[in-house]
């Protein structure tokens, strides 16, 4: 049953890639892509229970499920699930439906390699799934064909490569480390080195990590390897921004916390942990001080990713039980609330013709349902209760009470208050403030550009008020496989 789950988790975004560009007909290439989330997702829900009591491996080792990976492909299904919905709205009111096949051949292309990606046992094939994740988005990135996007395409595949080729490299010293006690040819499988770490010399062994800390860093978004995010989360069309910050970020995430479990089993070192949080703590100021002063309202939510993925770094940082389970339900309320986001800055930005900010005013006036909920996930996205982000931030920062990098949480929790402030204070200008600039109002908004931000606030809302018992158990079994412990 398990495999059959995976096998319909992958195939079905790939048959809908391939659907797309045979038929080469919009309409029917939108709705096979929404088959193909649908599929994905209920496949990801489906998958959550037997990773919660097993790993497994299947295809010659190949393929590892685990509580970890099971997690971080549900956020990935969820995101995809949530931007399919929206593209089928906001795809139509760019005007291009001879290339529409071609966008979600590419899109479910990528959905393809992201749901592929937590599920490679092999850490060599981890990074060419990471490397593929970077060249499908690429085409989406650029897809609207202005010169800012065109740009942006290429800042991020030029900066992202340089970020995953120091991965690889990482990736080469952890094998040749291996070889010394395994012999020159071994299955490098993250088990292997794990469970073999602490006879690798430990010296080889934090190179090689901080190695894949700034290579994957790179990809996540850490600061100050985030250059490339603004420009590519602003400049892709408002779906692609979701499926980039919601899901592509935690896939690449994954892969640290793996090498990080390797990193911990070498030796008793803290080195590890304290350069991740190190990380995670600069990325929180270098988001601060970019989101006050911005004026980009799709780079206002990209700066926010790269606030979130320190927050996650921090999490991870920290570790333990509680760590872990903080992050990883920070993961899924980023995913949906940050979907939640670039939806309503995409109706904004089409009802009102502007990327800029100022030029935005009265929201609610011209957009009462979208403006509604994009401000209630504008207070939700900035940590603010009742909304499940402000129980996972808390999480985190209790686990960090717990360790002996304690300092870190007294300085994430003053920058959440400067970005608090900054965030909310753009929000207050677009929606209540009479001053704003001349620019006419752009497109009607269909029921597919609204709905989805219903489907994403609901449950941000209800895991504020409520986490299962059930998760603390998956999230418990997840720091315990990282571990290396099997529940």
């Amino acid at each position: 049953m398990t495999g059959t789950l995976l096998l319909l988790l992958v195939l079905a975004p790939l048959a809908a890639a391939a659907g797309s560009l045979l038929l080469r007909r919009a309409r029917a290439a939108e709705y096979l892509n929404l088959g193909a989330s649908i599929i994905a997702f209920a496949a990801a829900v489906l998958l959550l229970a037997p990773s919660s009591r097993h790993s497994f491996v299947y295809w010659h080792r190949y393929i590892l499920l685990d509580a970890p990976g099971a997690w971080t492909i549900l956020c990935t299904a969820a995101v995809y699930l949530l931007s399919s919905i929206y593209a089928v709205g906001y795809m139509r009111l760019l005007d291009e439906e001879t290339r529409l096949p071609r966008f979600y051949a590419l899109f479910a292309t990528f959905a393809f390699t992201m749901l592929c990606g937590p599920l490679m046992n092999s850490v060599g094939v981890y990074w060419i799934a990471i490397e593929l994740t970077t060249l499908v988005s690429t085409f989406l990135v650029g897809f609207e064909l202005g010169r800012e996007s065109i740009e942006a395409a290429w800042k991020y595949i030029i900066i992202v490569s340089a970020g995953i080729s120091l991965a690889l490299l990482g990736t080469i010293l952890f094998y040749w480390g291996g070889s010394l006690v395994l012999g020159p040819t071994y299955n490098m499988t993250w088990a292997v080195l794990r469970d073999n770490a602490s006879r690798i010399n430990p010296m080889l062994l934090n190179l090689a990590f901080l190695l894949v800390l700034v290579g994957y860093g790179t990809k996540v978004g850490l600061a100050p390897m985030h250059t490339w995010l603004p420009d590519a989360h602003s400049e892709g069309p408002a779906p692609v921004s979701a499926m980039l910050s919601g899901a592509l970020l935690n896939t690449a995430i994954l892969g640290i916390i793996r090498f990080l479990a390797i990193a911990d089993a070498a030796s008793p070192s803290l080195m590890p942990r304290v350069v991740l949080v190190a990380f995670g703590v600069f990325s929180l100021f270098v988001a601060a001080l970019f989101i006050v002063r911005q004026e980009g309202v799709k780079r206002l939510m990209a700066y926010s990713s790269v606030e979130h993925m320190g927050i996650l770094a921090l999490g991870f940082g920290f570790g333990g039980p509680l760590g872990v389970a903080g992050a990883l339900y920070h993961m899924l309320n980023h995913s949906l609330n940050k979907s939640l986001m670039f939806f309503g800055a995409g109706n904004v930005m089409r009802r009102f013709g502007t990327k800029q900010m100022p030029q935005v005013h009265r929201v609610l006036n011209r957009l009462p349902v979208t403006g509604a909920l994009w401000l209630a996930g504008a207070v939700a996205i900035t940590g603010a209760p009742p909304f499940g982000l402000f129980l996972s931030e808390v999480t985190i920062m209790r686990a960090g009470l717990l360790t002996p990098n304690r300092w870190a949480v007294f300085v994430m929790l003053l920058l959440l208050i400067v970005i608090f402030i900054g965030f909310l204070n753009h929000f207050r200008q677009m929606f209540f403030s009479d001053k704003g600039g001349s620019a006419l109002p752009g497109q009607q908004l269909n029921a597919w550009c609204v709905a989805p931000l219903w489907i994403a606030l609901v449950p941000i809302l209800i895991l504020g008020f409520w986490w299962p018992a059930g998760l603390w158990h998956y999230f418990s079994v997840a720091a315990h496989q990282l571990a290396g412990g099997t529940p």
